[in-house]
């Protein structure tokens, strides 16, 4: 039987590195999540927050136990399987992972690409949208060398939800952001839960933004501790 989430972790325990080098990160996580929710995965660094997020998304092997994600079992996948689940993803994390030598907009326009969600010529207008909703309507046409920090984050943003993806990860989205950067950042991927039913898994250490979340879920030393609505 299909599990109702579109994303459930049963289970699941990781490790890293091998014979006497090898330490285990996760232990026996169990955890769903709502369609259209925000979960928030929050604890002290080092705690696995990152590990999970990354297994969850599909970048990273499931070595022992379960995760399916929007459908599908990731435990033995193989790589057309990953391929494909991953273009209905976005991705947002701390390293901005800006093209250089594109602009805000062009950056933008490459999410899009990579979902193949629009023809070539609503590609620009998409871009422009989304990152007018970022403030950074002024900015479309800047090189990331002319864009702040937060500026460069809010791009990356964008990039990872202009292709209206089932599920988005996102690893410390606010941190280069100020307050209310961070609250448009989040009051948007909320809407996008709302409206279309978008998934959004969320690391972070920004309290700032924890009372917006749906659920909470924290960890420490590789074990949930606590899941909180």
């Amino acid at each position: 039987m299909q599990n109702p989430y579109p994303i459930a972790a049963l289970n699941l325990n990781h490790w890293f590195g091998t014979c006497e080098a090898k330490k285990q990160a996760l232990f026996d996580i169990n955890v769903e999540v709502e369609r259209g929710s925000l979960t928030v995965l929050v604890g002290p660094s080092g705690s696995g927050k990152t590990t999970l997020l990354t297994l969850l998304g599909c970048l990273r092997e499931v070595q022992d136990g379960s995760v399916q994600l929007l459908g599908h079992e990731l435990n033995g996948a193989n790589g057309s399987l990953l391929t494909s689940l991953r273009r209905r993803l976005g991705f947002v994390f701390q390293a901005h992972n800006l093209h250089n030598s594109l602009t805000a907009r062009q950056n933008v326009v490459v999410g899009l690409q990579v979902h193949g969600t629009l023809p070539p010529e609503q590609s620009d207008e998409a871009a422009s949208h989304v990152l007018g909703l970022l403030g950074l309507g002024d900015r479309l046409d800047y090189l990331p060398a002319n864009l702040s920090g937060g500026q460069k984050q809010r791009v990356a943003v964008a990039r990872a939800l202009v292709g209206n993806p089932d599920v988005i990860f996102a690893d410390e989205p606010t941190a280069a952001l100020d307050r209310e950067s961070g609250g448009n950042v989040v009051a948007l991927i909320k809407r996008l839960g709302r409206e279309r039913g978008t998934t959004t898994v969320m690391v972070t250490h920004d309290n700032r933004i924890l009372d917006q979340a749906d659920r909470i879920v924290t960890l420490e030393e590789g074990r949930i501790v606590d899941k909180s609505s």
